[in-house]
């Protein structure tokens, strides 16, 4: 009877032991201590994201359907190193080893009866593409070689690339679109996007074939409309990128319309420099402060808002705008736009996303160009301390891209985004996303 006792006990003591390997059974397996999806169908890809100060690495997990499948707690699984690999100039093969570390956690996490059908890719930014000489590409073939002869996923020698802008603002139209869920509907019903970079901004959104067949040409190599297959659907994309008009670039060029040692755009009371690739800017106020006129006037200036145009019609500088269409309907709108409208109050800190106007950041900048350089911390804290100088030059800039540059109503309504709800998690609205769509797309 005690035998019997005790067999009892043992068993329901190793219950609890026994249901938690069960669950894990039936939800993944563990690898390297990361709990892996047990969906045996669908596809994985793999997006290294080499940028100026570090490589980072994106592991998505996609059912037959191209929904996203969590890896993890995560719709993602994300690692990031640094130094980036523009740090390793003068060695390309050691700039190649830094992503070992990367790609032996990528080919961990996807199962092994899968990784000779997952596409690994490398886009390298800004950083890279800085590099004096044939340095950059030295770099790309070193990781080439490394992809092709010691990976086990996927490669072909056209995903490891320095991205153009043009394709970094399709892939985050891409991104935006999916996580909305309107990839794969026709495309006026889809949203454009805006996103304004340091170095550039981007426009892009979805234009009929009839406009694309008809789109005005860079060059005679290059167009400005690129053809994506999306989740079953083919979209014609007006995609440009405006190379010096970033907001931290097109503070330069701003200052550069001065030929006097002060500035419209300057907040009262400040008398310094503003540095941007390598190069020093006086960032001087006038004596009675900034002069909202003077200052919407040099900005224009900088814009170049009356470039010759040999298109039906212009953005600026001379860039043919597209043509516009319903796939310009609805604006979603990135990176310093939703950075600076958060700072300021035109939408809510800490939001994922929220509707406003431009004509919001017009009444942001009067409030900002009025305020002196030595109370803009108490008016406006969470501005970062080396921008509390260029407030209303950033603000006055903002508005002006979006309404004389790409030439929205200032009472349209637009969204500033940072991150879209997908089921019940938050994801970044970031080109690694939209290029892994691209990629299982292609493989559909």
């Amino acid at each position: 009877m005690l035998k019997q006792h005790l067999i009892a006990f043992v068993f329901v003591s190793c219950m609890p032991f026994l249901q938690t390997t069960y669950s894990l059974s039936l939800s993944g397996k563990l690898s390297n201590g990361v709990l892996l999806s047990n969906d045996a169908s669908g596809k994985y890809a793999v997006i290294i994201d080499a940028g100026s100060t570090g490589s980072r690495l994106h592991v998505l997990h996609f059912d037959r359907n191209l929904d996203l499948v969590q890896i993890g707690q995560d719709f993602e699984f994300f690692k990031a190193i640094k130094p980036g690999l523009s740090s390793y100039a003068d060695g390309p093969e050691a700039a190649a080893q830094s992503l070992k570390p990367l790609l032996e956690k990528a080919e961990a996490i996807v199962p092994k009866e899968f990784r000779a059908n997952t596409p690994v890719k490398v886009g390298a930014t800004a950083g890279l593409r800085l590099l004096k000489g044939d340095s950059s590409e030295k770099i790309l073939q070193a990781v080439r070689d490394l992809l092709k002869n010691e990976s086990s996923l996927k490669y072909k020698a056209e995903w490891v690339t320095i991205l153009e802008g043009s394709q970094e603002a399709a892939y985050i139209w891409a991104a935006i679109n999916y996580l909305l869920g309107t990839a794969g509907k026709k495309y006026s019903e889809t949203v454009g996007t805006i996103d304004l970079g340091g170095g550039s901004v981007q426009m892009t959104y979805a234009v009929s074939k009839e406009v694309a067949l008809k789109a005005s040409k860079l060059s005679k190599k290059e167009t400005y409309i690129q053809e994506k297959n999306l989740l079953g659907s083919t979209y014609h994309l007006y995609a440009y990128s405006y190379l010096n008009y970033g907001l931290l670039a097109a503070r330069a060029e701003i200052l550069k319309v001065s030929r006097n040692s002060s500035h419209p755009c300057i907040l009262y009371g400040y008398h310094g420099y503003y540095t941007y690739g390598d190069v020093a800017y006086r960032a001087s106020a006038f004596p009675t402060g900034p002069n909202m006129k003077k200052c919407r006037a040099f900005v224009l200036k900088a814009l170049k808002i009356n470039a010759p145009c040999k298109h039906k019609k212009c953005t600026f500088n001379g860039v043919w705008n597209g043509g516009g269409g319903d796939g310009q309907k609805n604006l979603y709108v990135a990176s310093f736009f939703y950075d600076r409208a958060s700072q300021v109050g035109v939408i809510k800190t800490n939001v994922p996303s929220a509707t406003a106007r431009p004509l919001h950041f017009l009444s942001a900048a009067k409030r900002a160009c009025r305020t002196k350089y030595k109370d803009i911390k108490s008016v406006f804290p969470n501005i970062n301390e080396s921008d509390r100088p260029f407030t209303c030059l950033d603000l006055v800039y903002e508005y002006s891209l979006l309404v004389n540059g790409f030439g929205l109503n200032p009472f349209k309504k637009i969204t500033l985004v940072k991150k879209i709800k997908y089921k019940d998690s938050l994801l970044e609205t970031a080109w690694p996303l939209g290029s892994a769509i691209d990629a299982v797309s292609s493989q559909n």
